[in-house]
Order: C-alpha cells, then structure tokens, then sequence
C-alpha cells in the first residue's frame, strides 16, 4: 500500500501527463479520452507504472460522481432554445435509439459469442449510449462548425440516452440474477426512473435557481461550493427515492443554465474546469482497471462486435428514431456516424461484475475493446465525415455567447451582467430608448444569433436577444427589475 505522500505524487503526476494529453489531441485529432484511458493502462498493473488497482467498487463510484457532474455541467452549458428545436428527435435518440441498438447488438452478440438472449441483450444495453463529450472535444479542436441542427441534436442525445441505458441494464441484470422476474416486470421500475428523475431534476433545479439568488454569500467562491452540493443531493435523493440521477442532474443544470442567478457566468467556467477534471479521473480509474493481457484473447470478437455496432446497429438505430424528423439524410448519417462510445458503457459494464452476473469479466473486456475501437475509427473520422457530407459552415466553432466576467463589486466598481429577452416578454418589439434604463446602468452589445449589434436608442429588441450590461451593483439590480416589471406586466 503506498504512503499519502506516493499517492498524491501518483495522482499529481498522472493528471499533469492527462492534461498535456489533452493538448496533444487537439493537435492529432484524436479524442483526449482515449489518451486518459492508455496513461491509466501504462500506469496500471501491466504497464510501466505497475500501480495495482483491482477495486472494482472504488471504480464503479468514481464514475457515477463524475458522470453526475459530467451532465450537470453539459446541462449547465445548454441553450433552451436550441434544444427546444430538437426536443422530439432527441427524446426518440435517446430512447427508441438506445432500445433497437439494444435489440440489435444483442442478437449479434448471441449468435457471435454463443450466450443466452439475455445475456446478449446485457452486452447491447451496456454499449447502447453516445458520448458526446469526446466529440465535442474533436470538433472544437479542428474547428468544425455544422450547419442546421445537428449539434444540440447529439448534445442534448447526450445527456438523455445515459438513463436509458442505465435502466436497461440495472433491468436486464436483474433478471439474470433473479430468474423470477420477468420483462413485464420492469415496466414500472422504468415508470419509476423516468418520472421521479424528471420531478428531481426540475425540483433541483428551480430550488438551485432560488437559493444561489437568496443566499447572498460573502465570498464568491462559496457559490460553487453550494452548487457543487446541488449536484450531489440531486442525484443522490432521486436515486434514493428510486428515479434516475443520471436524468435528475442533467435537468437541473438545464434549469440553471436557463435561468437568471448570481455569478452565473463563472460557475459555469467552474463546472466546465470540474467536468474536465471528472472527465480525466474517470478514465484514469478505468485504464487502471484495465488488464491489457486479458483484452487479447477477445481482440478479434471484440472488433466484429465493435464494427456491426458502428455500421449496422448504429445507422438502422438512427433511420428509425428519426424517420420522422426534418434532418435531411446527410444530417441523419453524419449523426449515425458520431454514435461515440466513452465513459458510460464502461462504467455500465462494472455493474454486472459486481452483480455476480456470469462472463462479466467477458463483458468488461468486450465493452472496454469496442470503446476504443469506436474513438478510434470514428473520433479521429469526425472532421473528414462532416466535410465529405458537406455540413461544415466557414465560421469556426465558437462560443457564441461573449466571455465577460463579472468585476470585482460594491461601493464605486460596475459589474458585467447578461440579461436575455424572451419571446413572451414585453420587452420584445420595444426600442431601447422606451425602457427608462437607469443612467448608472449602460448597454454595451446586443446579441442576436450570430449578430452582434451594437445598441442605440432606436434599437428595437427581439425575442432571444441577450443584453450586454455595465452597471453598477445598485443600477443593474434597478435594471433587473425593471426588465422583471416589463415581463410581469
């Protein structure tokens, strides 16, 4: 057992080599998760490092934290509006699409390794989710920007099919160990997951929105604390009350991330800094898991399986769920084709082998091989596949939204603030001119879409419009009640 004082040089050292990792990538094109998986796979019990690390509890719990504020934080940086746009085919990805990769991979699965139908079907549940995350790494670092609704489609699929794999196969591995229950059965178990992680998220989230803007701490930095609080009584009330956590966190960082409340900028940097963070741990803790030795002797299986997953399950997955939207076909195959897998189904494929379900280890091998061969093939693909399919746009990928940061306030400092203007206020239609803005309080930029304009008095807002304010403490919370008094009123 090492010494405190190993462990943290072990884990200083690894999270320095993940973060230059990470640097590498974007210059290769290759997604930083699968660098973080190789450095836990070197620094593990077969590679150079020869750090032991069997704990596959420890490994299980560590995913599940850093999933939770993986999605808290996606969820945190999503646009209602732009998900709004791709609600229906995101709900079909992320349940009818996640159920026939499930049927699909399954049978292939039977017929491949010669094991029981439900045995199959475990294997498909477990690599029946997306990771989005790796491919938003990819098509930042290149540049790539998609024309239409192509990228809150896989981000919001993203945040949403990881509760239905969850159910899938908490479910299926309770009919292995429980041979009396049946499919029928699970039906309200899956009731249950669905409908108490929707009432969780959206309890958390409008119960965070309330309290970071009535607390009024002292110190900024205890807000991220008090978020970071949210995040884990969200997942850990609506799992303990039997609903899905996963579903709970994403919802209330959507929530959040909607909504008006204090510092809302820099806690948002905050999470995407924790995100990374979760990010690197997790796959650090899952290389370590690995056993290089053990994943040779299902190499070849593993890339069959990997290959019909991509090019068979993934494609006819997809056709269905979206056969009804208004995705062109180019759109609907670059989607297919950005079916990553990553942290989910690994982590997923720890709970069979603490279940006692027979061949898990098999499994955990399996799944760990076809997530690597996935991020291989299609996370280094994503850049020459968008523009073969002609979706790129000329603009590079940027964050829309400008990086202005709150300055230090109280008596005589201004203070940067946004203020979004709804459809449904009475704001919209109105010129600049007629809000009786308070004189201490100046609008500095208007964002609309892509545009961004700079305000006069004749300027006549919009529905969707962010204001750029500078003003003083006492001026902007004028402000903020007036734009309150023209939504109410």
């Amino acid at each position: 057992m090492p010494s405190s004082e190993q462990i943290f040089i072990i884990t200083g050292v690894l999270l320095l080599l993940a973060a230059l990792a990470s640097k590498a990538s974007s210059r290769l094109g290759i997604p930083s998760l699968l660098l973080f998986l190789l450095i836990g796979m070197i620094a593990g019990s077969e590679g150079l490092g020869r750090i032991p690390f069997e704990d596959t509890h420890l490994a299980q719990f560590a995913g599940i934290v850093a999933l939770a504020f993986i999605l808290f934080a996606g969820g945190l940086d999503t646009s209602w509006r732009s998900v709004s746009l791709v609600l229906w085919p995101g709900l079909s990805l992320a349940s009818i699409g996640v159920i026939i990769t499930t049927l699909l991979v399954g049978l292939f699965a039977v017929y491949l390794f010669k094991i029981t139908w439900l045995e199959g079907f475990l294997l498909g549940s477990i690599v029946s989710s997306t990771d989005a995350a790796a491919v938003f790494s990819v098509l930042r670092s290149r540049g790539i920007s998609l024309k239409g609704r192509v990228l809150p489609l896989l981000e919001f699929e993203s945040g949403t099919n990881d509760p239905m794999a969850v159910f899938l196969t908490l479910g299926i591995v309770q009919l292995l160990v429980s041979p009396g229950h049946t499919l029928v059965s699970l039906l309200p178990f899956f009731a249950k997951q669905m409908l108490i992680g929707i009432v969780g998220g959206f309890v958390s989230g409008k119960f965070a929105v309330w309290l970071m803007n009535w607390i009024k701490l002292d110190a900024e930095g205890l807000y991220s604390a008090i978020t970071v609080c949210i995040v884990l009584l969200g997942y850990g009330v609506t799992a303990e009350l039997g609903g899905s956590g996963f579903l709970a966190v994403y919802l209330c960082g959507l929530i959040m991330g909607n909504a008006d409340f204090v510092h809302r900028r820099s806690l948002t940097k905050f999470h995407d800094g924790l995100a990374w963070l979760m990010q690197i741990t997790l796959f650090l803790v899952l290389g370590l898991l690995v056993f290089p030795s053990r994943l040779v002797p299902v190499m070849s299986v593993s890339v069959l399986l990997s290959l019909f997953l991509i090019f068979v399950a993934r494609p006819i997955s997809v056709a269905i769920a979206l056969a009804f939207s208004r995705l062109n076909v180019r759109q609907k195959a670059f989607v297919s084709w950005v079916g990553l897998r990553g942290a989910v189904p690994i982590v997923l494929a720890t709970f069979p082998l603490l279940s006692g379900v027979p061949h898990a280890e098999l499994y955990f091998n399996i799944v760990f091989f076809t997530v690597v061969v996935s991020v291989c093939l299609q996370g280094t693909s994503i850049g020459w596949v968008a523009n073969r399919l002609r979706l790129q746009v000329s603009t590079p990928l940027t964050d829309r939204r400008f990086p202005l940061e709150v300055l230090p306030a109280g008596e005589g400092h201004s203070e940067v603030a946004e203020i979004p203007i709804s459809s449904a206020s009475k704001a919209a239609g109105k010129q600049l001119v007629s809000l009786h803005i308070p004189r201490e309080a100046h609008i500095m930029l208007i964002t609309r879409g892509e545009e961004h304009l700079v305000p006069k008095g004749g300027t006549v807002l919009k529905g969707g419009d962010v204001l750029s304010i500078l003003a003083t403490p006492a001026a902007l919370q004028k402000l903020k009640a007036l734009m309150q008094t023209e939504l109410e009123h």
